[in-house]
């Protein structure tokens, strides 16, 4: 096991883990309106979600798979046309909830489900796994160790982080701006699915 690679990868992930992104709006949405235990669920979904993009990232790292380019865009485009839908049902759902003063409907298997999705409807992930992971492969001598070392890493890092994020929107503080904080988190949330969607497009026009 190399030491110092690993503790490298461990601070790499940590930065770019706690960097707000999608899962993070959406986790931090469902804990500001449904509760801890409703957003934990969603930190395992996308937590699911990532494993299943590593997966097919270290297939393609292996050579095993190969990635059709207009495939790819199209999965892409959808996945952002999906988030940006999640982003206006939360918005709705939030203007609703101030309106009627009725606390949301609690659903784990749904918290689950939303948060998979949104986690596999970003494939570039799968990109980004496979220029990432390459850095680290020497992580251990054999291929597949490594892969089982830094996958484990990562899902480990990012429970531990999203679980964090719960944990401080369900503070005193951040109760008191709860529709703030779902607000403000969906609008990001829409944000980024409008950018990605935006750059996607744009460089598929281009090629």
């Amino acid at each position: 096991m190399n030491a110092p690679l690993l503790l490298l990868y461990i601070a790499s992930i940590f930065m770019l883990i706690i960097t707000p992104g999608p899962v993070v709006a959406v986790v931090v949405d469902t804990a500001a309106r449904h509760g801890r235990k409703q957003a934990f669920y969603t930190s395992l979904g996308s937590n699911m979600a990532s494993l299943c993009l590593i997966a097919v990232a270290a297939l393609a790292i292996g050579g095993t798979l190969t990635i059709n380019a207009t495939l790819f865009t199209l999965i892409s485009l959808a996945g952002c046309l999906y988030l940006a839908a999640i982003a206006l049902h939360a918005l709705w759902a939030g203007r609703q909830t101030m309106l009627d003063e009725a606390p949301a409907a609690r659903c784990t298997d749904r918290g689950f489900l939303r948060g998979f999705m949104v986690g596999i409807a970003n494939p570039k992930d799968i990109i980004f796994f496979m220029a990432f992971f390459p850095q680290f492969i020497n992580v251990t001598r054999a291929f597949g160790s490594s892969m089982a070392v830094l996958s484990a890493v990562w899902v480990t890092m990012d429970l531990l982080i999203l679980t964090a994020y719960v944990f401080l929107v369900r503070g005193a503080f951040m109760r008191r701006y709860r529709p703030a904080i779902g607000v403000v988190s969906s609008a990001f949330l829409l944000i980024i699915a409008a950018v990605g969607f935006a750059y996607t497009l744009f460089a598929w026009v281009r090629l």
